[in-house]
């Protein structure tokens, strides 16, 4: 059936169509066509009027569908053709098409909704979706008709309304009103889902939105608004809809290139700009300026350049590189590809490099990724070169501007030529500046002689005080002709140094700056205060004042001199050094495990020896005044500078007393140039280098560590397996909401089951039948999808017994069953898996579009499972227009990165690995997470990707990959993309990384290999697949081929194409090959480290920690850390008198928080042995700095006594301190020290709450146990709203001292505080209590036994070393004894029992002595 004889109902696609006058929209009678061609208003009103007279008249749709049902004919004027009558009522009313009948969800314009027509506005690239063509409105109408399907023809005109009789019109009848549903969203090629979800949310309903356009805009008004203008700015630069956007999509340019030509302008492409560009990036890698190239070595000839590691770059490989990139706009992956005879000494990996020579180890051993480092690098050189050319420009019109300004302004002769001679330096020195820093100092050079004039403003306007310089002031009070007086100018001394001879006009000859200086003093034969007496004034009114002022002048000019500063720019940045000690509070803040404790120290560092980013944390510490950083030239080595190559150059030669005087005036101008100007001007300069450098190798380790996590292969499959990737079940552990869950992944990554299970890890007894149940269904689970590979989110130590369970169950489903096991499962495995990336998919807004429906914790999962199988296209997935990627946290100094950097980093990493895997275009049309990768195809960016994709996704599948050509891509694209985008169909060789325009090629080499070896051997070919399936089947004929003879035989441009036929042989043997690095599973440390989510320098023995006692069992402790970590205190390890300690339980209880060190680790078991005795604590046994810089020296000074470290630490909890806003009598907003002040004439029992040093989630109760003993209880609360500090600063709605709980303060002092004090109390005052120490108690029992030699003695006392507890002493014989005594709210704990009351402890304690 032809588009033509479609029908709608009773009319066909013929009737539909409109003249060009009607702007596309649809009319369907002669009657409407007469209306159409009338022209004046009274006519149009009239026949609203009739319209509406005869349209009241007209029956109701349900009077009509009844007819209909009756086989009554509708006459062709009825109701039926209402819509479309409306529409040309529309059009005549220059409403431009919006529709009262839209609104009723009718279709019209080729059936676009209104809805659609802002989706597409919203969504679509096309420049002109009214321009569709016929067949595709026909498409649409049936596509729409189809969704529709299930709802009558004419109901489909009432299913959004509901009839409400209180509403009536101007008549007073009732009418309609719409009560908009919550519409469903139809699912276009084009927007996704949660895409039109989001368009509604901020637009609110699509319809009514035209609906109010069209009451408050005319057709005209319509037209001249822009997109930027309807909607937010954000959301159109989300979706890349901006008329920016738009231009970069239709160019046939790189979009990577389009926007980095916007900031640096369009390269020059002629052969001297070329020439000097690459001559100045070859120059900047050789002196080091490129951080992975490191020192020069000279190569064989003048145009190559060896770095240290050997790397050799030629200048001719850069010049071809950017012929290819400004001329033949070739993106990077295109060039290493596809172009690599051209710069072959640039595809180097600055850490790899090396070449094989042999043609058969190349054809059998299987390339790797490589980043290739050099290419973005000179990329990098050719943007700045571009910026500093730009810049160079700018300011050369500015000059030439200003210039003339000046000259106009200026009447003097003498004046005007001395500021030709400036401006002509001026304009010399821009010339030749080859940086940014160079360029600065010619403009600063520049603004000192010709500095800005004031604007002209009309009268009557204010005038902003213009602000004027030292130097101008004085330079306007004529004293530059003082300046001159003093010898060689500061141009003079900075050709001297530049090794050049100045000329300076018709008077001067060609002479040494000496000369000058001595020709000066000779001329003048009078000191420095007789000439300067002649040009006294108001101003300056003594000659010391005009000297003063000239030294000023001179010493800036000198400073400002570009060739000056270059010079000691060079010496400075050379010789200076970096010094760093700690004030006070950072010799206390900064121990050895602290992040600064490696630059504590440092001892005159040179500024080349800073090689990492150690300056960042040296930056940082400074501005938190945690460091004092000086950076400066030794001594030593400036004066040495000045007196080689200054004081020689400027001070003149003669000895008299006129010359001795000029030269002491010559050394202070140098002095005050050097230490008030260019040595300030150069440590600013130094921190910048410092900092930049810094900054470019942390963005170096940066993207190292994406790239190995990106340049990484699925996990392997199994070799008979037929899946392209491996099955994977995911799981994630959930604590109870959300439960545990485990997600079924199938090879191409899309969900097939979901299973939650609550209680597989249960140890409750009354959850025994729940968990037996969850293990049940998980058998059945894995028995029904059998998985590969079992992916496990790593988040805490629950997983390790999440792992066992999982495992436990294998091993049953395999010794039950052995007959539901697949030949997928054997040998099958758990491997650990990092959730920090999934977490971010799982709050994106692309896991909404991909998983709509789906929970949190099911999304997480799935990028568990799919980071799995596709590393590349899981993290390419974050990197759409949210760029979430940019909060996977890499690197623990990131965060001195800015995002833009980071970003350009990770793209920069994905380009090279995309384009080096390949895309498979008709596999991720039907997968589209596996889109993701698109917009780093060579050529193509995020915008190109999302337009290619779209069209794809229109279209259907790709055949060829000439087929792309249709898909809007430009030839420069599509030359640019086209090899990278795998086609699996009609032509094998695109199915390889063979470029078509190296078709003719690979199919020459296909046919001389087949009739030299194969021909009259095997079965005819058909074509030319057959050729290579036949060759492919035996692949060492490939191998076996030696290219060098192979070429020989062959032209001379065949000759020049080697590399090009080394990849078409690799790709002939196997189309492509995976180059990415194989899986390995995480070692042991990886696992022990990812599950606690700690470092290797967050957790290290020696590192003091806190840890909560869970238990106490004989001669050990067992404790929890913050992580999760198991910590093991054994009695010997707990204080330095432990051999006193008869059990442990009797110093420890549960629930006591302890400050440890780690003294070892066990990463097998996930425990730690810790030590808090207070020996070791003090001790620096494990305190150590790893890697120590060999200019750390920590000065002797620096060492304090143990009382200034607690006075200093005293100090800093003052500063630290935070009060609290908590209203209660026994609350008080104090510290430790405070406290222990307020309860210092106390009785014992006094007690007070306050402040936690732990935080604001803590408090602390501090009870006076006796004079100069306090006990410090820690309470923590809970249920605390985390909505900002005030609301932390708020008490807790529970509180929980050890086990116990309570609601309030008041609870706490009714249940704990009270029963506590009463039971010291009871204590103090017991008969055998005795004051004293442990020794004094000692002697008393003593002395006590021996006048009872045979009674056994014993009595209570304070333990001082474990305030809140007290000491047991007896003596049975000779030597005493002692045991400790807790006191608790419910009693005393003795030997782990509960004693209401002494007497009874007592009665116990005789019993059992």
């Amino acid at each position: 059936m032809s588009a033509e004889s479609i029908n709608f109902g009773n009319v066909t696609l013929q009737e539909l169509q409109s003249s060009p006058d009607d702007d596309g929209f649809i009319v369907d009678d002669v009657e409407d066509e007469d209306e159409e061609r009338a022209d004046s208003d009274a006519e149009r009103m009239e026949r609203k009027k009739k319209r509406k007279i005869k349209e009241s008249e007209d029956l109701d749709e349900d009077d009509y569908e009844l007819l209909r049902e009756n086989n009554v004919n509708i006459p062709k004027g009825s109701k039926k053709f209402k819509r479309l009558k409306k529409a040309q009522k529309a059009l005549d009313d220059d409403q431009f098409g919006l529709y009262d009948d839209e609104l009723d969800g009718d279709y019209s314009k080729g059936g676009l909704t209104a809805e659609e027509k802002v989706k597409r506005t919203l969504f679509d690239d096309d420049d002109d979706d009214y321009g569709q063509s016929l067949e595709d409105i026909a498409e649409d109408e049936v596509q729409i008709d189809d969704e529709d399907g299930d709802m009558g023809e004419d109901d489909d005109d009432m299913r959004d309304f509901i009839v409400d009789e209180d509403e009536v019109d101007e008549d007073g009848a009732p009418f309609r009103q719409e009560k908009f549903k919550k519409k469903k969203l139809r699912q276009a090629t084009d927007a996704s889902q949660s895409a039109l979800l989001d368009a509604q949310e901020i637009f609110g309903d699509v319809d009514e939105f035209l609906k109010l356009r069209k009451d408050g805009l005319n057709s005209s008004e319509w037209i001249e608004r822009r997109l930027e203008d309807q909607f937010e700015p954000t959301v159109l630069s989300e979706k890349y809809m901006t008329e920016k956007d738009d231009q970069i999509r239709l160019a046939d340019i790189p979009e990577r290139m389009q926007l980095s030509e916007e900031s640096a302008g369009t390269p020059p492409i002629d052969a001297r700009s070329l020439l000097d560009e690459s001559a100045w990036i070859h120059k900047q890698l050789t002196s080091g300026a490129v951080p992975l190239f490191g020192k020069e070595r000279q190569g064989s000839s003048t145009n190559e350049y060896k770095a240290a590691n050997g790397l050799s770059i030629n200048k001719d490989d850069i010049l071809r590189f950017l012929e290819l990139t400004h001329v033949q706009k070739l993106d990077i992956p295109f060039i290493a590809m596809y172009r690599k005879e051209q710069c072959l000494s640039l595809l180097q990996d600055p850490e790899q490099h090396g070449v094989d020579d042999v043609d058969q180890e190349k054809a059998e051993k299987t390339p790797t990724i490589k980043w290739h480092r050099v290419l973005w690098a000179i990329q990098d050189l050719d943007h700045k070169w571009l910026l500093l050319q730009k810049r160079k420009s700018r300011l050369q019109l500015h000059y030439n501007k200003r210039f003339e300004e000046e000259s106009r302004r200026v009447y003097d002769e003498t004046r005007c030529n001395l500021n030709q001679k400036h401006f002509d330096s001026i304009i010399k020195a821009l010339q030749e500046a080859e940086s940014e820093r160079e360029v600065d100092d010619v403009d600063a050079k520049f603004n000192l002689h010709f500095p800005p004039g004031e604007v002209d403003v009309d009268e009557g306007q204010y005038k902003r005080p213009k602000r004027r310089s030292q130097y101008s002031i004085y330079d306007k009070a004529g004293l530059w002709k003082v300046v001159s007086k003093f010898g060689c100018s500061a141009e003079q001394l900075g050709a001297h140094l530049s090794l050049e001879t100045l000329l300076m006009g018709d008077d001067y000859e060609k002479e040494t700056p000496e000369e000058m200086a001595s020709n000066f003093t000779c001329a003048m034969f009078e000191t420095p205060e007789e000439m300067a007496s002649n040009f006294t004034c108001a101003m300056f009114e003594t000659p010391q004042a005009v000297l003063k002022g000239a030294r000023h002048m001179a010493a800036v000019l000198i400073s400002c001199e570009p060739s000056i500063k270059k010079f000691v720019r060079s010496f400075y940045m050379e010789y200076a050094v970096v010094t760093t000690s700690p004030p006070p509070d950072g010799k206390i803040a900064i121990d050895s495990f602290h992040q600064f404790a490696g630059v504590k120290w440092l001892c005159e560092k040179p500024l080349s020896k800073f090689e990492d980013a150690q300056w960042l944390l040296v930056q940082k510490a400074e501005e938190q005044k945690l460091l004092q950083v000086t950076i400066k030239l030794p001594e030593k080595s400036l004066n040495t500078f000045l007196h080689k190559y200054f004081y020689d150059a400027y001070f003149g030669k003669n000895v008299n007393r006129w010359a001795q005087q000029w030269n002491d005036q010559r050394k202070l101008i140098m002095n005050d140039a050097f230490n008030g100007f260019l040595l300030p001007s150069m440590e600013r300069e130094a921190r910048l280098l410092l900092t930049s450098r810094a900054k470019n190798w942390l963005l170096t380790e940066y993207g190292k560590v994406l790239w190995n996590k990106v340049s990484v292969g699925p996990y392997p499959k199994k070799e008979n397996d037929m899946d392209s990737e491996p099955r994977v079940m995911a799981c994630c552990w959930g604590p109870s909401s959300p439960a545990t869950t485990f997600v079924m992944l199938d090879s191409s990554g899309e969900v097939l089951d979901v299973l939650y299970t609550g209680s597989l890890q249960s140890q409750n007894a009354n959850d025994q039948q729940s968990k037996k149940d969850d293990q049940q269904r998980l058998l059945k689970f894995m028995t029904d999808h059998q998985p590969h590979v079992v992916a496990l989110g790593a988040v805490n130590l629950s997983c390790t017994r999440l792992k066992d369970a999982i495992y436990e169950i294998i091993f049953k489903m395999v010794e039950e069953n052995p007959r539901d096991v697949g030949h997928g499962m054997d040998e099958l495995t758990i491997v650990y898996g990092d959730e920090s990336l999934p977490r971010l998919y799982e709050n994106s807004r692309i896991s909404s579009d991909q998983l709509p429906g789906q929970s949190g914790i099911v999304k997480r999962a799935v990028a568990l499972g799919r980071y799995l199988q596709n590393p590349l296209a899981m993290v390419a997935t974050l990197c759409g227009p949210g760029k979430e990627i940019l909060s996977w946290k890499l690197s623990p100094l990131e965060n001195f990165l800015t995002a833009d950097e980071k970003y350009g980093m990770i793209e920069q990493v994905m380009v090279d690995v995309t384009n080096q895997l390949g895309l498979d275009v008709n596999f991720a049309l039907s997968h589209e997470w596996l889109f993701g990768p698109l917009q780093f195809i060579s050529g193509l960016g995020p915008r190109k990707a999302a337009s290619l994709q779209r069209s794809l996704a229109r279209l259907g599948t790709v055949f060829t990959r000439k087929n792309f050509e249709t898909h809007g891509l430009g030839n420069k694209i599509w030359v640019n993309a086209v090899g990278f985008l795998r086609i699996c169909g009609v032509d094998l060789l695109d199915d390889t990384r063979i470029h078509p325009e190296s078709y003719l090629l690979a199919k020459e080499l296909v046919k001389d290999i087949y009739h030299e070896h194969l021909e009259g051997i095997n079965e005819e070919p058909k074509n030319f697949n057959d050729e290579i399936e036949q060759i492919r089947a035996q692949p060492s004929l490939l191998k076996r081929l030696r290219l060098d003879k192979y070429l020989e035989s062959k032209s001379k441009k065949r000759q020049n194409k080697r590399e090009t036929f080394e990849d078409i042989r690799r790709e002939l043997i196997q189309g492509f090959q995976d180059w990415r690095k194989q899986y390995q599973e995480p070692s042991q440390d990886e696992e022990f480290f990812m599950i606690l989510g700690e470092t290797e320098d967050t957790l290290a023995e020696g590192r003091i920690v806190q840890a909560t006692v869970r238990r106490v069992l004989g001669n050990r402790a067992i404790c929890v850390l913050e992580s999760g970590l198991t910590g093991m205190i054994m009695k010997e390890d707990y204080a330095d008198d432990w051999r006193d300690i008869v059990e442990l339980s009797d110093r420890l209880h549960e629930g006591d928080i302890l400050t440890c060190k780690i003294k070892s680790i066990q990463k097998n078991r996930y425990q730690v042995f810790l030590v808090c005795k207070d020996s070791e604590m003090r001790s620096n046994q494990y305190q150590h700095i790893q890697n120590l810089d060999p200019y750390y020296y920590e000065e002797q000074s620096s060492l304090q006594s143990e009382e200034e470290k607690a006075r200093k630490q005293k100090e800093l909890a003052k500063k630290h301190f935070k009060p609290r806003m908590i209203v209660h009598p026994i609350f008080q907003n104090i510290t430790a020290d405070d406290a222990t002040k307020f309860l210092s004439d106390k009785d014992p029992g006094g007690s007070v709450i306050r402040p936690s040093s732990r935080g604001p989630s803590h408090l602390t109760l501090t009870l006076k146990v006796y004079d100069g003993v306090y006990a410090h209880k820690d309470i923590v609360e809970g249920g605390k709203e985390h909505k900002g500090i005030t609301s932390l600063l708020r008490i807790g709605k529970t509180l929980k001292i050890g086990e116990d709980t309570f609601e309030d303060l008041d609870e706490v002092v009714d249940r704990y505080i009270d029963p506590l004090a009463s039971h010291l109390k009871a204590m103090l005052s017991y008969g055998k209590f005795r004051k004293g120490n442990k020794k004094e108690v000692d002697e008393l029992l003593k002395i006590e036994k021996a006048e009872n030699p045979m009674r056994t003695v014993y009595s209570f006392g304070i333990s001082h070393e474990h305030p809140g507890s007290f000491i047991l002493t007896y003596i049975q014989n000779t030597n005493p004894h002692h045991e400790y005594i807790g006191l608790y709210p419910k009693g005393f704990k003795f030997r782990k029992r509960m004693f209401e009351d002494i007497d009874r402890l007592v009665s116990f304690f005789q019993r059992h002595i």
